[in-house]
């Protein structure tokens, strides 16, 4: 346990949470857990002794006013919690109340909790336990006939927990997601510490978040946290979950799977790289992922290829375009290709399917086209939650990636330049890809922008595709504006010969391009 302002945590060992408590949530008190239908409170009260159980061997019961304690035994099979071993063992027991609020519904006036807290000390003390749940009290409060009968009888329970010296979680509903925090109004009074989790619809779209309103005498992150569920992790915060401190960099070199990009990169990526290729629609963002792969495959390494923006079809006919067999790759055991739209999933989701591919294949590059698909689904908080949750992740494993990135979306331009200046933050290695308008002609050039830790060419270079893929020439000549700015105003095409002195469009170019004209 730690010890924050002089108050002992017990970690909860839920993914992110303990990082947003500081430690867990304070030892020996009573917390209320509140949420609409649907936004992980069962969830939580479960893990919060499960994991106890696993990590630090403290035994829980769990107190359960609505659901059979054999649906709770079924329900989280899928997190690898052996409830039915533990309850052998000692380490978990159920106080089943849910067949007493049905049979004393009949005397409202006279009904009280007495009863039901004699038979938690019980269990507490005949286990041992250190930690207690009970899920939920709605469902017996809705037996007591005032608001007053409610707070007496709830602070009863709770006076007891805390005489036995537990730390409990107590779940409650609450009627809509924002204003008031419970359904009665007085359990946020009566308990020490108060969580709420939310389940928000935005944009056609649920959006869980958990925010911690109060602890009391002691401190606390601040602020609403994304969060989401997976069948096999339950409740995950993001990106808290995934950040850690690394004990080293590489400098291990790896191939772009482009003889040119390398030289320009300084002679390739770094093991441990994150790199962020962004332009325009064909500029060749996906021929330069598909190389990527395949230099992991030559090199005998394995390679995840995550694509959000085209099907396996399309790609495996872009692949043949440029003489890589995809399904040849595959059969190696050294690619593995994943093909989805960001509409079939939350992004929190997709970040979870990522994160189990990468723990049961285990590759040693990650190439994902393109993070601006994703656009279509998020808002740009959680595109960056999912950049630095996602990166998190490769950097502890030390995985290449390769992540490309459109300049605008191109549904809706939801990614601001802001934003999208956050995600290239946040990458090792950044890299430029454009279109430009030289005397009447549109060619490709490339720039990187920035190497960590390496040095770079610093020229803009004139590149172009053919069906044996991308090939870099000679720097480009006389553009001292082509990266002016990395989002053109139109069609991905940055104008970069001055107009006519005189001209209606000069005063516009100076205006975008101060400290130029146009005659040089």
């Amino acid at each position: 346990m730690t010890d924050i302002d002089g108050i002992q945590r017990i970690p909860t060992g839920i993914n992110g949470f303990d990082q947003i408590a500081l430690g867990g949530l304070p030892a020996a008190r009573s917390t209320l857990v509140a949420g609409t239908t649907g936004s992980g409170k069962t969830l939580f009260a479960i893990e919060f002794l499960a994991r106890g159980v696993q990590n630090q061997g403290d035994p829980g019961v769990f107190v359960t006013f609505e659901e059979d304690p054999d649906d709770i035994r079924l329900n989280v099979t899928s997190l690898g919690f052996p409830i039915a071993e533990w309850e052998e063992t000692g380490k978990w027991t159920f106080v089943d109340a849910s067949a007493d609020t049905d049979v004393e519904a009949a005397t409202v006036g006279a009904y009280d909790l007495g009863a039901l807290a004699a038979r938690i000390a019980h269990a507490v003390s005949r286990i041992g336990a250190r930690r207690v749940a009970l899920d939920s009290l709605g469902a017996v409060f809705s037996n007591l006939a005032t608001v007053g009968s409610i707070r007496h009888e709830l602070f009863r329970v709770i006076s007891v927990l805390d005489d036995l010296g537990v730390t409990t979680v107590v779940t409650a509903e609450r009627p809509e997601e924002y204003n008031s925090v419970s359904r009665f109004g007085v359990e946020e009074f009566v308990l020490d510490n108060v969580i709420i989790l939310r389940n928000v619809l935005r944009a056609e779209r649920r959006r869980r978040t958990v925010e911690i309103v109060k602890f009391r005498g002691t401190s606390h992150r601040t602020g609403e946290w994304l969060f989401t569920i997976g069948p096999r992790e339950g409740i995950v915060i993001m990106p808290l979950a995934f950040l850690q401190p690394r004990e080293r960099a590489s400098t291990e070199r790896v191939s772009s799977g482009n003889p040119g990009l390398d030289a320009m990169c300084g002679g390739g990526f770094f093991r441990d790289s994150i790199v962020l290729l962004t332009g325009p629609t064909g500029t060749g963002k996906t021929l330069t992922s598909l190389f990527f792969a395949a230099s992991a495959v030559e090199a005998g390494e394995r390679c995840l290829l995550q694509t959000f923006d085209e099907t396996r079809e399309q790609l495996d006919r872009n692949a043949e375009s440029w003489g890589l067999d995809l399904d040849a790759m595959e059969a190696s055991g050294l690619l593995r290709v994943v093909s989805e739209y960001p509409e079939v999933a939350s992004p929190e989701d997709h970040f979870l399917r990522i994160r189990r591919v990468i723990e049961d294949f285990r590759p040693s590059r990650v190439a994902i086209d393109t993070l601006s698909a994703l656009e279509r689904i998020v808002s740009s908080r959680a595109l960056l939650d999912f950049v630095i949750a996602l990166g998190a992740v490769l950097r502890h494993h030390e995985i290449t990636t390769l992540l490309t990135s459109a300049p605008t979306g191109r549904v809706t331009p939801t990614v601001t330049p802001a934003i999208a200046m956050e995600v290239a933050s946040l990458t090792d290695v950044t890299i430029l890809l454009r279109y430009v308008e030289t005397e009447g002609e549109i060619q490709r050039g490339l720039a990187v922008l920035q190497t960590r830790g390496s040095v770079h060419d610093h020229s803009i270079r004139r590149f172009t595709i053919d069906d044996t893929g991308m090939h870099i020439g000679e720097p480009m000549r006389g553009l001292s504006h082509v990266l002016s700015t990395a989002y053109p105003p139109t069609g991905g095409l940055a104008q970069t010969t001055p107009p006519a002195a005189g001209s209606e469009q000069q005063g516009e170019w100076d205006a975008r391009n101060p400290g130029t004209s146009a005659d040089g």
